[in-house]
């Protein structure tokens, strides 16, 4: 019931291992067009999907409430496909999503320029120079990507369980590379540890959702901390009314757990003459 996230540079044969693996290990490949789906399904817009989704939000765009949007349904959609395991899921900043959660194992598929070059004017049937802007902006747009949402680098190979040059390999053979190590490294008692863990963070991820976009209720920085017995409600709002109304919606939607409020008061101040 375990979970693989890949990351990937752009033409490190990505989405080939990745629907290599997920075949050999009987599992469900998560792929782009899936995860796009969900989100378009919760309410997300095309042209707000077209300014973040895997790519390096402008300035204004990196401050806008879309943003906030897209990534809270990002999560929703991750945790909600990852809950029943037994999935390769590929891109979108899964790895980081479900970062130290058990029973998940983390790739990240790389390869040198010049291969990844060649790969692209081969694809595209496109002149070298075409290929490598190709290739310089989408390394650009993705490493700007994993910036503004997790803060990290996706390049850091301490982010992942394994790191594997493509240029030596085929889709068959990295799909039997990393399921060997995955084999050797995953236990199944962790795995369902993983996914009772995943079950808490997508309950807390819909309370939030829902108060936030559905309810539309006026509290800032909103987040969930959920446990076996408990959920904690954190953020900013300005009064009383609008905590307790917090409260009210995540009872209804946890009735068996207690929700208590972590949430602060802050109110405007004005100066007069």
């Amino acid at each position: 019931m375990a979970i693989i996230t890949i990351s990937r540079q752009i033409a490190s044969f990505g989405d080939e291992v990745a629907t290599e693996l997920a075949r050999e290990l009987g599992y469900s490949f998560i792929n782009r067009k899936l995860l796009e789906s969900d989100l378009l399904k919760r309410g997300l817009t095309p042209d707000k999907l077209l300014k973040y989704d895997e790519r390096k939000p402008g300035f204004w765009a990196s401050l806008a409430r879309d943003r906030d949007e897209y990534f809270d349904y990002l999560r929703e959609a991750v945790y909600e496909r990852a809950k029943t395991g037994n999935c390769v899921m590929i891109g979108r900043g899964g790895f980081a999503i479900l970062k130290d959660i058990p029973g998940c194992y983390s790739i990240r598929l790389v390869g040198s320029d010049s291969v990844r070059v060649r790969r692209l004017m081969e694809e595209f049937s496109w002149p070298e120079k075409k290929a490598e802007a190709l290739m310089t902006e989408s390394d650009s747009n993705r490493r700007g990507f994993h910036r503004c949402f997790f803060n990290i680098d996706n390049d850091d190979s301490s982010s992942y369980h394994l790191v594997l040059n493509t240029d030596y390999v085929t889709p068959e053979s990295g799909s039997k590379i990393i399921t060997n190590a995955f084999s050797l490294t995953m236990r199944p008692e962790s795995e369902a540890v993983g996914l009772s863990r995943i079950g808490e963070l997508l309950l807390g991820q819909k309370i939030v959702n829902h108060v936030v976009f559905d309810m539309k209720v006026p509290v800032h920085f909103l987040d969930a901390s959920v446990s076996p017995t408990q959920i904690t409600m954190h953020g900013v709002a300005d009064s009383a009314v609008v905590i307790e109304k917090v409260l009210e919606i995540a009872r209804s939607m946890a009735p068996d757990k207690k929700v208590v409020s972590g949430i602060s008061i802050v109110q405007e101040f004005k100066s007069y003459p």
